[in-house]
């Protein structure tokens, strides 16, 4: 569904009609039966797809912030960076999707369509062997990284965890694509330049 955000389509329209109606009645059998002391039946669900498959939003953007503040050499870039941080820090990334652009990138669409379907299965393996907690908290979307993990868990700490693995991965993962990024900008730049 991410991949559909690369092509300028909120992929929320789709996400929302099929999929989260199923991950809303996973959560609220979770809740209960957490609320019970019964076994969690569920690892997938509202709170756990976008807590461990969309951090920073789709296509995991804080991770792809945090390569360009550490890594970008564009100054067009770091400022989209300096601007969608704070939108960013609670799962908004709309200004980095459309100024940075994710939309249409060629160089971008690989790890913003990868880093989520990674995340998501780190995290369900990392469930399923009984490393951390099972979601059983339906957060707000907005609820920042790291703190997210935490309170879906119920206070696992180890969701923490797990969700820093997944985005140091998504910052090898975005790197060498933020890198082509910035040959890409820097030669269009020089044949603006050469134009002008």
């Amino acid at each position: 569904m991410v991949f559909l955000f690369t092509l300028g389509i909120h992929q929320t329209v789709i996400y929302g009609t099929l999929l989260e109606p199923l991950l809303i009645a996973n959560i609220n059998e979770n809740m209960l039966a957490y609320a019970n002391h019964h076994t969690i039946p569920h690892i997938m669900n509202v709170a756990f797809v976008p807590t461990f498959g969309m951090i920073g939003g789709s296509g995991s953007t804080i991770v792809l912030l945090i390569v360009t503040f550490l890594f970008s050499k564009n100054k067009a870039s770091k400022s989209i960076a300096k601007l969608g941080l704070a939108p960013g820090i609670f799962n908004i990334n709309e200004p980095v999707i459309f100024g940075y652009p994710v939309v249409y990138n060629m160089a971008l669409m690989i790890p913003f369509v990868a880093l989520p379907a990674i995340g998501i299965a780190i995290a369900y393996a990392a469930t399923a062997l009984g490393f951390m907690s099972k979601c059983v908290v339906y957060i707000p979307w907005t609820t920042p990284p790291l703190v997210n993990a935490y309170l879906a868990t119920a206070g696992d700490f180890r969701a923490v965890i797990v969700q820093l693995i997944i985005i140091a991965i998504g910052v090898l993962l975005y790197l060498p694509f933020v890198k082509i990024n910035d040959k890409i900008m820097e030669k269009q730049m020089e044949q603006s330049n050469e134009e002008a």
